[in-house]
């Protein structure tokens, strides 16, 4: 019985000290994924509104889109809840469906912006809404350290930096951006080209009928009697 008693002990300490060879070693973890803007905004607490204009419109599976295959990055201007409350009762609703897609595409550039390129950027500012006419355009302007921003309907101020991963780059605006194409109707579009003009048919030569020379000759004579 002694010698049972010593020897389960160091049985059961050299099975505990056999290295186990079958265990896998651990899977590296995945690498993150690109950013989620609605998610940020989410996180931030302050944005309701804004994200509700991005999903009703499908502007942010855009947006999530482009971030995992375009290489330019993004860069949001994210007007908080109150900017929103400070438009007149009921006009975002009175917005049409083309209307509030501009008016989400028109807080985004499509490239990645740091808040150091502010000073330098070129006006007007590029815009998933468009910016080549001068009723989506945004210009931006900067006194030290303060970016306002400027669209013919509102100036604003860049108020704080949300999100900056060097890719995506998320500003809180102070307003909310309205393009003055909302407001200005646009110009009519140029008249269409008169249609060409057919060309006359040209006239065929009137037709007089074979000469009768016996008759010409006649006349000639009856012409020489006369005059002498």
């Amino acid at each position: 019985m002694k010698t049972l008693i010593v020897q389960v002990p160091v049985l059961l300490f050299l099975i505990n000290c056999v290295p186990t060879t079958s265990q896998s070693p651990a899977a590296a973890p995945a690498p993150p994924g690109p950013p989620n803007v609605t998610a940020i905004l989410e996180k931030d607490g302050h944005f309701t509104v804004f994200i509700k204009l991005l999903q009703s419109t499908k502007v942010a599976d855009n947006l999530n889109s482009q971030l995992n295959t375009s290489n330019q990055g993004l860069t949001i201007l994210a007007p908080p809840d109150t900017a929103f409350s400070g438009l007149k009762v009921g006009m975002l609703n009175s917005f049409t469906e083309d209307q509030q897609v501009d008016l989400a595409q028109f807080h985004v550039l499509p490239y990645y912006l740091p808040q150091s390129r502010f000073q330098t950027a070129s006006n007007p500012l590029n815009t998933e809404a468009g910016g080549s006419s001068q009723l989506l355009a945004m210009n931006v302007t900067t006194i030290g350290n303060q970016v306002n921003i400027t669209t013919g309907e509102t100036n604003a101020t860049v108020s704080s930096t949300i999100y900056d991963d060097n890719e995506l780059a998320v500003y809180q605006v102070d307003k909310v951006l309205l393009p003055l194409r909302f407001y200005v109707p646009l110009p009519p579009p140029p008249p269409s080209p008169p249609p060409p003009k057919k060309a006359a048919p040209k006239a065929s030569p009137a037709y007089s009928g074979p000469v009768d020379s016996h008759a010409s000759r006649r006349c000639i004579r009856w012409i020489r009697c006369c005059f002498r």
